[in-house]
């Protein structure tokens, strides 16, 4: 018999509105996999790895903004979910984590598939909890059910994050044949109604009068999702006023109007003038992380007078050394807070990061057009630069793009979002910046938006995570666009590894794997581009719309290997960065 303390587990979730539930086969599982499969208000999905299964649940999660629960066996399967938990944890996206375990009696015996699983992602959680041994006394059911109302409020209340529940489970596992689950069990639900902060009278006029003593504003957004009303007051303040806002890819604010998106090409160089130049006196930021390397090392360099983080509520980082507030409130909420200033912020300085931003879209153009100059074996090569830039283009309307870490996600913020479509959002796992779920992810995307899924991959997060592959469910709207340099390319970029003897065996990790063997083995469909060889750019440039082209007829994803030569890439990126010297005196 299934015990009451799940059945009631479960019947919260669903009065809660958790709808999406992943699960990984298991013995030990088995009472709470049957109690949430046999539920008819929820959904679920079934994957054998449970590295991967963790990652589709956060690509599930993104889309919904809403929990997603994860279920698993006993041992080593709970461990590996850790690297999505760690992701989503960084990236604050809400899960619920049920773990399957032993009785505690027998945890250090030497029994089958049993770890210490208590407390088993530590600080990576928001928190963790263990079901009681289902016991009818009513004070114990009380206590289990107010745990899973517990996990769900908290998974949800900012900033949303994994939540742990770990449950330990008695044998037989499984019910009899004819065992009917009733869900119509009375529960105690409890609500968690979230206001949203706001600031007193006197602190928004303490904000005014301190926004009115500074002349150069500049406002930076982190990676978070797509918010139309953000993005609106944001426009209209850096008009109205005359304030630059950086937006990198990740930022998804790629729809304000005059947005600096290439700030890690313009504060690359090292003219000091220009960039004393760009020097804020006050920096408003909201959001998580940035990509751009070059702003942090610029704004810990060049400080502000003073750094306002709008964030509700959470741990706040201070990644540019410079943080003098914590503004506790909506970011919409502070900024709008701000319209109607008739002090403009100095246009100087607004127009100083204008042209910057002009100047840097003009290299990106310029390197594409020298590029056939530094290869003189083969004038007709091309590399993953230009192959990204390409793809970036020809994205089409109701768009979820992902991008995986290393290179794909610097080459596409490097390149930026040239439409101005709302209908494009962008998601990395820059919570941890790890390449090993970022297929994964996009897989869960995929299974719950009816949007076109694209992927930018590299060969390591692809082979890394062909198990996001390994399923049953066919994926129409995704496309996985996987850059193939047959090693680790990043590592050629940056200058420690890329002068070491070592490069290629200890780093680089050299490989011949192609794509289409996955593909085949999964059945999904296979194209391939070779750079390396003459026409195939121009073959690119032909395949990619109808690649990215969805259509109704459409059962199977698809790949796109563009396979390029690694040494030629670290070759274009050299250009790129002469060109940077070239461009600033530098």
């Amino acid at each position: 018999m299934i015990p009451q303390s799940i059945i009631k587990a479960v019947q919260i979730c669903a009065l809660r509105g958790v709808r999406q539930v992943v699960l990984s086969p298991g013995s030990r599982c088995a009472p709470l996999t049957l109690a949430f499969v046999r539920h008819p208000n929820l959904v679920t999905h079934t994957f054998s790895d449970e590295r991967s299964a963790a990652f589709i649940a956060i690509g599930m999660a993104q889309q919904l903004r809403h929990p997603v629960v994860l279920v698993c066996t006993s041992g080593s399967a709970a461990y590996n979910y850790a690297p999505a938990i760690a992701e989503a944890y960084f990236q604050h996206i809400p899960l619920l984590v049920f773990t399957a375990d032993r009785p505690p009696e027998w945890i250090d015996q030497l029994d089958g598939q049993t770890i210490r699983q208590k407390n088993i992602y530590g600080s990576h959680v928001k928190a963790s909890y263990e079901l009681p041994l289902d016991q009818p006394h009513p004070d114990v059911q009380w206590h289990a059910t107010r745990i899973i109302s517990e996990a769900i409020n908290i998974s949800r209340t900012f900033p949303c994050g994994p939540v742990h529940i770990n449950v330990p489970v008695r044998e037989p596992f499984y019910p009899e044949s004819n065992e009917i689950i009733n869900f119509n069990v009375p529960v105690k639900v409890i609500e968690n109604e979230q206001g949203e902060l706001t600031l007193t009278n006197p602190q928004t006029e303490k904000l005014k009068k301190e926004w009115e003593r500074f002349d150069k504003k500049l406002i930076i957004c982190g990676q978070q999702p797509y918010h139309p009303k953000l993005t609106h007051i944001i426009s209209s303040l850096s008009e109205s006023q005359s304030i630059p806002v950086i937006a990198d890819v990740i930022s998804n604010q790629h729809s304000v109007g005059q947005a600096i998106q290439h700030s890690d090409i313009l504060l690359a160089h090292k003219n000091e003038e220009t960039l004393k130049g760009l020097q804020p006196d006050l920096l408003i930021t909201f959001g998580l992380s940035v990509i751009s390397k070059n702003l942090k090392l610029f704004l810990r360099k060049y400080q502000p007078k003073a750094h306002w983080h709008i964030q509700p509520a959470g741990y706040v980082a201070d990644s540019f050394q410079s943080l003098t507030r914590i503004v506790r409130a909506s970011p919409e909420l502070v900024l709008k807070t701000f319209y109607g200033f008739s002090k403009e912020n100095e246009k100087t300085y607004y127009n100083q990061w204008q042209r910057e931003e002009r100047k840097a879209k003009e290299l990106i153009r310029n390197l594409f057009s020298r590029t056939l100059k530094i290869s003189n074996e083969d004038l007709n090569n091309s590399g993953e630069f230009e192959a990204v830039k390409l793809v970036m283009e020809c994205l089409p309307n109701q768009v979820n793009l992902h991008l995986a870490n290393s290179m794909p996600v610097r080459y596409a913020n490097l390149v930026g979002i040239q439409q101005k479509s709302e209908d494009l959002e962008i998601f990395a796992n820059r919570g941890t910046s790890g390449i090993d779920g970022s297929t994964s992810t996009s897989v869960g995307a995929s299974l719950i938006s009816d949007k076109l899924t694209v992927l930018i991959t590299g060969d390591m997060a692809f082979f890394y995570d062909r198990n996001a592959f390994w399923h049953n469910y066919k994926l129409p709207n995704l496309r996985v666009v996987l850059l193939n340099n047959h090693g680790g390319g990043i590592f050629r970029m940056i200058n420690g590894p890329s002068q070491q003897p070592e490069l290629e065996e200890y780093f680089e990790t050299v490989q011949q794997l192609h794509a289409e063997n996955t593909a085949r083995d999964f059945q999904v469909s296979y194209t391939a581009c070779d750079l390396r060889k003459a026409g195939e750019l121009e073959k690119l440039k032909l395949l990619l719309p109808v690649f990215l082209e969805r259509k109704e007829n459409d059962t199977h994803g698809k790949i796109l290997e563009i396979i390029s030569d690694g040494k030629l890439n670290q070759q274009i990126f050299n250009q790129y960065k002469t060109l940077i010297k070239e461009s600033y005196g530098a």
